[in-house]
């Protein structure tokens, strides 16, 4: 592959229930986010002579780190990214980096977001892939911000989580949402039960559920998409954000 005749580009490889590992593709390079398994990523890059670079960890869960350790092994050049105060538990990572650093990735700038709440040193990577042309921005955020929803609270606190929301909601909306699970439909479907006069809630949900219907996904979503149906990143405050999440725990579909 030519890298100046191929654009940047991010493919999604589903695997476990509802896991998403992305690829994004830069010529015949590429980065890999979460891999929860190695063999379907290697068969995918391989098949296309396309040479792993970089893995971007968001956080420690075995089904976001599951399969880096043997893509490493298969590309011993690959750098993994992740976070410094997470070296305990991802002891993998070639490069350690903390809220705010800038890296560059295949020509292009990767900022590191921190967004506890889920986890306790969870990140995400805000890139921007703008040209002369225009603007794109991309959000890769693991566990935090979901389509419609949000990670349950495992290790942080509602206002760990509740501030890492709000940080990602200040991000220009056209931003691109890429979050490593499929629960789009399933949120929206706990949100119209609460909001049931919700029209924008209730048509992004009958849009969603026909493209899962066919066999699509429904990512990547767009911050602008997020503040006007996600209950969690729309809440006014941190007890709001609580009872939400809450109910959603509680919730039996």
């Amino acid at each position: 592959m030519n890298k100046k005749s191929v654009s940047n580009f991010i493919h999604p490889i589903p695997v476990l229930k509802d896991n998403i590992i992305w690829i994004w593709v830069s010529g015949d390079q590429a980065v890999v986010i979460d891999p929860a398994l190695s063999h379907e990523v290697k068969n995918w890059l391989n098949a296309r002579n396309i040479q792993l670079v970089a893995v971007l960890q968001t956080h420690h869960h075995e089904d976001h780190i599951g399969g880096t350790q043997d893509l490493i092994k298969e590309w011993p050049k690959a750098d993994v990214i992740a976070s410094k105060s997470d070296i305990d538990r991802i002891s993998f990572q070639t490069i350690s980096v903390e809220n705010g650093d800038t890296l560059d990735l295949m020509g292009k700038s990767v900022k590191i977001l921190e967004v506890s709440g889920h986890t306790k040193n969870h990140l995400a990577y805000f890139l921007d892939l703008s040209d002369n042309v225009q603007a794109e921005y991309i959000l890769f955020c693991g566990d935090t911000l979901f389509g419609g929803g949000c990670g349950r609270l495992f290790e942080g606190t509602a206002e760990e989580m509740f501030n890492s929301l709000k940080l990602l909601s200040n991000l220009p909306p056209e931003t691109k949402v890429y979050c490593a699970h499929e629960y789009t439909e399933d949120n929206l479907k706990w949100a119209l039960s609460i909001r049931s006069d919700n029209y924008l809630i209730r048509k992004r949900l009958e849009d969603i559920s026909k493209k899962r219907r066919q066999g699509l996904l429904s990512l990547p979503s767009t911050i602008s998409k997020e503040l006007e149906t996600n209950l969690f990143i729309k809440a006014k405050n941190v007890g709001e954000f609580a009872n939400l999440r809450r109910n959603k725990d509680n919730w039996k579909g």
